[in-house]
């Protein structure tokens, strides 16, 4: 185990991107320590119970925001080794070619590097993650055959998923694998994809439920991070340090980092700290039909439209029970429970344009010590026009496959695709992390979250996080530990 007095390198936060960071340090022979606020989750079949991890909320965070006109509300965050990939509902999907470029029409951005200097860090990703595509069940491929066969604007095509096909022996996980925890490890998160095969490494410390509260610059040097504090008083040094935390909370160390420095009016990354945030516009479809829905696992195709780009639409992996749930309470239960049995779930998804004041703010006195989310969807509006686009089309088509569709948007908390908040690009006064996952104008800070993304896609981000975070470690690697010259 490596000391935290001897650490190369410190990563905050354990969720897709400080799990990947740590696994390929730790194999380069880099000395790590990784740093998770949350502990490991429960192994005794409560993160897969539905009273507890839906009606009670017990595993979400309980941390209190307010939104930009100051009204109180708890995003839907997890403080637990392996973060959100732990509950996430185990798709992964690559970016486009395309979805690396700028689209100013839609107010998207484009990345500092392509595709192809991606592509190896998706395949590594992929393979470590043991990406499976499963057949089609039943009562999805009816319902798929109905709307492509009625609607032939909507294509179909498997789902890659982070899934072991021994999941299908296993019902009650096969039902609680979308928005639950796995127990018996059939889910390919961060935890077991990454942090599973270096955990017990001499090289390799995990500090488990322990906060990192401050940032720690060099004398006379405010540019070079050199530890961070813990919420004990504590402070790890390193070489480096990465920023792991998420696109909600790694912005919020750096702004208290810049603010107390008096960096935040001379490095000119500073004013993009916390912009340009995103959240994938995001709404339920329910779709009931007359006949009684028995597929397990549900979540196996995407659907696509040519005429809307930046959408995509996927089943949601819920059981009748969950299905339920979206049904209202003054429902009777009985009439609930029917349409529960008879329905099947969809997730509409579009990708966010980028505007500057959709941001994250970090707690402060004049922000009545809550941290702030000021986001307002109009200020993209082609993204919104989009997303009111993929609704209305969806819904009529499954009306034609005959399901009557209900729909439900989701709002500011539901931030399981939250990004941009540190994003990268190469311009420093308009970005804050440069190609390789370096701050702008500092010289050993880096990020390896979804706070980087320029675009959320029109796919589940957590692929792509994974894969850059891969990449920039690799690079930091290399820089801590050179190759041999042949």
């Amino acid at each position: 185990m490596t000391s935290p007095d001897t650490a190369e390198v410190i990563i905050v936060g354990s969720g897709a991107g400080g799990c990947a960071a740590a696994y390929q340090l730790a194999k380069a022979g880099v000395r790590v320590v990784l740093v998770e606020k949350g502990g490991p989750l429960a192994r005794d079949g409560s993160t897969l119970d539905f009273n507890r991890v839906v009606r009670l909320g017990q595993f979400n965070s309980q941390e209190v925001w307010a939104d930009g006109r100051g009204r109180s509300f708890k995003p839907e965050e997890h403080f637990n080794v392996g973060g959100k990939t732990k509950w996430y509902g185990a798709a992964l999907l690559r970016y486009s070619e395309r979805e690396f470029g700028s689209d100013p029409g839609h107010q998207c951005l484009g990345w500092p590097i392509g595709y192809e200097d991606l592509r190896p860090f998706y395949e590594q990703a992929e393979a470590l993650l043991a990406v499976h595509r499963f057949a089609a069940e039943p009562d999805l491929q009816r319902i798929a055959d109905r709307l492509q066969r009625r609607t032939p604007s909507w294509r179909h095509e498997p789902l890659p998923l982070g899934l072991s096909p021994e999941i299908l022996n296993d019902p009650a996980e096969a039902r609680h694998f979308d928005g639950f925890a796995s127990v018996a490890n059939l889910k390919s998160d961060g935890d077991t994809a990454f942090l599973s095969h270096v955990r017990d490494l001499p090289n390799v410390t995990i500090l488990t439920g322990r906060s990192v509260t401050d940032l720690i610059g060099a004398a006379g040097d405010a540019s070079r991070i050199v530890a961070v504090q813990l919420d004990d008083g504590t402070q790890l040094r390193a070489d480096v340090v990465m920023l792991a935390a998420g696109a909600l909370h790694s912005p919020r160390l750096l702004q208290r980092y810049l603010e107390v420095s008096g960096l935040a009016t001379s490095l000119p990354a500073a004013s993009s700290v916390g912009r340009n945030l995103k959240l994938h516009l995001l709404t339920a479809v329910l779709a009931v039909s007359n006949a009684n829905i028995t597929d397990l696992i549900r979540k196996t195709r995407i659907f696509l439209h040519a005429e809307l780009p930046h959408s995509s639409v996927q089943p949601l992996g819920f059981d009748a029970e969950l299905m339920s749930t979206l049904i209202p309470g003054i429902v009777p239960r009985a009439i609930a429970r029917w349409v529960g049995n008879h329905s099947y779930g969809f997730f509409l998804q579009t990708e966010d344009g980028a505007h500057r004041d959709n941001r994250v703010i970090a707690e402060s006195a004049s922000t009545s010590g809550r941290p702030v989310m000021d986001y307002d969807g109009a200020r993209a509006p082609q993204a919104l026009a989009e997303h009111h686009a993929l609704v209305s089309r969806f819904r009529i088509a499954l009306a034609r496959a005959g399901m009557l569709a209900f729909s439900q948007r989701i709002g500011i908390a539901g931030t399981a695709h939250v990004s941009g908040t540190l994003m990268t690009g190469t311009d420093p006064a308009r970005s804050v992390v440069d190609a390789v996952g370096k701050v702008h104008g500092m010289r050993s800070l880096y990020v390896v979250d979804g706070s980087v993304l320029p675009r959320s896609s029109r796919v589940n981000p957590a692929l792509t996080i994974y894969a850059w975070a891969l990449r920039v470690a690799e690079g930091v690697s290399h820089r801590l530990r050179p190759p041999a010259k042949v």
